[in-house]
């Protein structure tokens, strides 16, 4: 069944890994789709593709969000040319596994505003018209780290943490708004962030084995569809956590 008919879906960093799966499982659900990439056009343009193979429509926009400016031009350019966003998934991030001792204030800022920051302005400029529409479906990708430290450092685990505080407020602010607001907090699913991990190891994780990207689509296709959940963290993380 599709669920999602009649519905525009902007995912952040959806070139590659967990944002291109969530992408193409909007689409699959009747969603069009507005692609945001950073850097790797080309892979932004083969996801575009399939999507428009399968009879959505679909745009891939290049923009930094973790900049006001950039994301002010991707809200101009989503809303021009696809009419509105009922669906936001804040997925960019960025990965930096450091030992304590190596990371500079630089590192900070940087993990800080791609995976933080971002998720603020983007929520930011899409919220009024969803507001007025009186309908939206927000859901920021976190981390395990956000919970238990993780394993690439404090600068990362502090941004996956502030994007669940950021949830906690806008779901209990917009909750008689029709807008709901979720996290989805993976552990170690297989994607090239974590390939080029060297401390990701299965050993923490009970079923034995790293994630998907699909069993992370899933998800984000739940929250989408559902307008009960709000305020929550699902955790998908193999049994290293559990709530």
């Amino acid at each position: 069944m599709k669920d999602l008919q009649g519905k525009v879906a902007l995912i952040t960093g959806a070139s590659r890994g967990i944002g291109r799966a969530i992408a193409l499982s909007m689409a699959t659900a009747g969603a069009d789709v507005i692609l945001n990439y950073r850097t790797r056009a080309e892979d932004a343009q083969a996801v575009e593709a399939k999507i428009l193979a399968s009879g959505r429509r679909s745009i891939s926009v290049q923009a930094d969000v973790s900049v006001a400016g950039e994301v002010g031009r991707l809200a101009r350019e989503a809303l021009t040319r696809m009419g509105k966003v009922d669906i936001l998934v804040n997925n960019a991030g960025i990965s930096r596994p450091q030992a304590l001792g190596e990371i500079t204030e630089r590192d900070w800022d940087e993990l800080i505003d791609i995976n933080l920051k971002s998720c603020f302005l983007v929520t930011q400029a899409f919220l009024p018209a969803m507001r007025k529409r009186k309908w939206g479906r927000i859901i920021n990708v976190s981390s395990v780290a956000a919970q238990i430290g993780g394993v690439v450092g404090p600068h990362y685990a502090a941004s996956k943490a502030g994007m669940i505080g950021l949830t906690h407020y806008y779901a209990r602010y917009l909750a008689n708004e029709g807008i709901t607001v979720n996290t989805i907090a993976p552990a170690l699913i297989e994607t090239e962030m974590t390939r080029t991990n060297l401390r990701a190891s299965v050993n923490h994780i009970l079923v034995g084995r790293f994630g998907s990207v699909d069993e992370i689509s899933d998800i984000a296709i739940l929250l989408a569809t559902n307008g009960y959940i709000t305020g929550q963290t699902i955790n998908a993380n193999g049994g290293w956590v559990m709530s």
